[in-house]
């Protein structure tokens, strides 16, 4: 009887010993790395969320609006210090729309719901996420220099003296852009019948603009904040009673195709981050200093200048 019960204890005690040594419990320096050990492989594993890269080729297509050019080069820099190569293209609003809705690209940081971009999120909304927003209310509205007597978009029709001394043109932006669609549609809505609609750039329409104050003249072009021009330049937005460019304003934010969280993980939750923390203040200091250097330097200095927020939003994410 003595025999068998020592038996017992033996076995039980090979048994536990087998078990912590397959469990990594024996060594505490190989417990220690054991957590890490596949977090540093090449799908971008992270020892702390366990979020992964994914797909480390991300394709951001942006238009050449103010906003836009601002704030994708800080999106592009911060995930390229995560792990990601990240290439950017300036499009119109419509094939940046596809082109996420499609699958060609990532996402887009240009996103204005729910109007301005309302038929592209008609067409395309069951096919890209929203995935969080920069900006919480941003007004369009047909605008004119201060120093103008006109208050409202009614105050065009008919209105004689304002339209011969701008011919009765509208100084607008690329043709692509919601805020055209909604200008075309307070055309119509406030009969509007001797206005034309000019098509042109963001940046042709602006040197308009700044031509036409310099010299005292009249000139209407529709126009939205935050943009940098209402630092600069003394303008006033136009009442839309009718709230055509979509009453207090829209949100502007970020819009994945509908597989991003799953292709790229950590680029995702970046986003997420990102947006959530994102507000009028970073938004006004890059639209400021964009004017004074390059988007790209003026995204660096953001980093430089901010590296605590920097190191919330990329915590725990790839490098």
């Amino acid at each position: 009887m003595l025999k068998n019960l020592r038996f017992i204890a033996l076995a039980a005690a090979l048994l536990l010993a087998v078990t912590l040594v397959a469990c990594g419990g024996g060594d505490d320096s190989e417990g220690d790395n054991g957590n890490s050990g596949d977090s540093g492989n090449g799908d971008g594993g992270d020892s702390s969320s366990g979020v992964e890269l994914g797909e480390k080729e991300l394709t951001v297509p942006y238009v050449a609006w103010a906003g836009a050019i601002a704030r994708t080069p800080l999106v592009k820099q911060l995930l390229e210090e995560v792990g990601y190569t990240v290439e950017t293209k300036q499009v119109e609003a419509g094939a940046m729309w596809s082109g996420v809705a499609e699958g060609d690209a990532s996402f887009m940081t240009a996103s204005w719901l729910p109007a301005t971009h309302q038929s592209y999120q008609e067409k395309y909304g069951d096919k890209v996420e929203e995935v969080g927003i920069f900006v919480d209310k941003a007004p369009l509205a047909l605008t004119v220099p201060s120093y103008m007597d006109v208050e409202s978009v009614k105050d065009l029709k008919g209105n004689k003296d304002l339209g011969e001394a701008v011919d009765w043109t509208i100084n607008g932006i690329d043709p692509g852009a919601g805020i055209m669609q909604n200008t075309q549609d307070a055309l119509k809505k406030y009969n509007l019948e001797k206005w034309e609609l000019q098509e042109a750039s963001e940046g042709a329409m602006i040197s308009a603009l700044q031509e036409a104050i310099d010299n005292e003249e009249k000139i209407v072009v529709p126009l939205w904040k935050p943009h940098w021009a209402f630092a600069k330049m003394d303008l006033k937005m136009l009442d839309d009673p009718k709230e055509i460019y979509g009453g207090e304003g829209d949100r502007i934010g970020a819009v994945a195709k509908k597989s991003f969280k799953d292709d790229s993980p950590a680029a995702y939750k970046f986003l997420e981050r990102f947006t959530e923390d994102y507000n009028q203040e970073i938004e006004n200091v890059l639209l400021k200093k964009g004017r004074e250097m390059e988007p790209e330097k003026a995204a660096k200095e953001y980093i430089s200048n901010n590296q605590e927020k920097v190191d919330e939003w990329t915590k725990g994410l790839g490098n």
